[in-house]
């Protein structure tokens, strides 16, 4: 029995085949609104500020 995914975009369940063109979407549609959300920074990427290396920063100036 094929693999079943959930369409990114509305949920619906695609079969993981070589057959399905849009995979793991279920259409070229819901590809394509994934595609503009992705290009409207939609799907942001939690950024981690690391503190700084007290050697590396520059002298202060006192």
């Amino acid at each position: 029995m094929p693999t079943t995914v959930r369409c990114p975009t509305c949920g619906k369940a695609v079969q993981w085949l070589p057959e399905s063109v849009w995979r793991p979407f279920c259409s070229e549609r819901c590809k394509k609104i994934d595609l503009g959300a992705w290009a409207n920074e939609e799907y942001p990427v939690p950024v981690v500020d690391e503190p700084e290396d007290p050697e590396s920063a520059p002298p202060s100036m006192q």
